[in-house]
């Protein structure tokens, strides 16, 4: 697997494979991370591919597998400025991964596009749906430690925050 750019040329397959990501959610106890509000909207990712933060996976054929959104630097999540029942315990220079999905087709894509973000920033946050059990694994097989509770603007769902560093 490889990781590049999104391109405006990815957004049909980006789309589907939010899509397939709704409906595993669904079938597997989280059907509201994602399900009632149809996140994420396709404005977002243009703008997420517009802006250069936008990410796709590759398999060995060069089909897009996978796709997340990343970006680092210097306090860069405003909704991570508030953190509760506990703390970031890394410095205020930072990645995040939001919007991970792939399509079903390989094992280990989010842990491919996850080690690839923590390499290009060394201190990675990323937080996910008290249901998303999956993701909650993922990331504690990965080495994240949960730090606390977060909130988003999308809905009125609390958020488990979870960093390496």
């Amino acid at each position: 697997m490889k990781i590049r750019k999104s391109t405006e040329q990815d957004f049909n397959r980006i789309m589907e494979i939010y899509a397939f990501a709704r409906e595993y959610m669904k079938t597997h106890g989280n059907p509201n991370q994602w399900g009632p509000t149809n996140w994420p909207p396709e404005e977002l990712i243009h703008n997420d591919i517009k802006e250069g933060n936008s990410y796709v996976c590759l398999n060995e054929t060069e089909q897009v597998i996978g796709v997340f959104y990343f970006i680092s630097g210097k306090n860069i999540e405003p909704t991570y400025k508030n953190i509760s029942e506990g703390a970031w315990a890394g410095s205020d220079t930072y990645g995040v991964v939001h919007r991970l999905a792939g399509d079903g087709s390989e094992k280990g894509i989010g842990a491919f596009c996850i080690d690839w973000a923590f390499s290009k920033c060394g201190n990675l946050r990323i937080d996910t749906h008290g249901d998303n059990i999956v993701m909650q694994n993922l990331l504690k097989k990965l080495g994240f430690n949960h730090c606390g509770t977060i909130y988003v603007e999308e809905d009125n769902y609390p958020r488990l925050a979870f960093e390496k560093f």
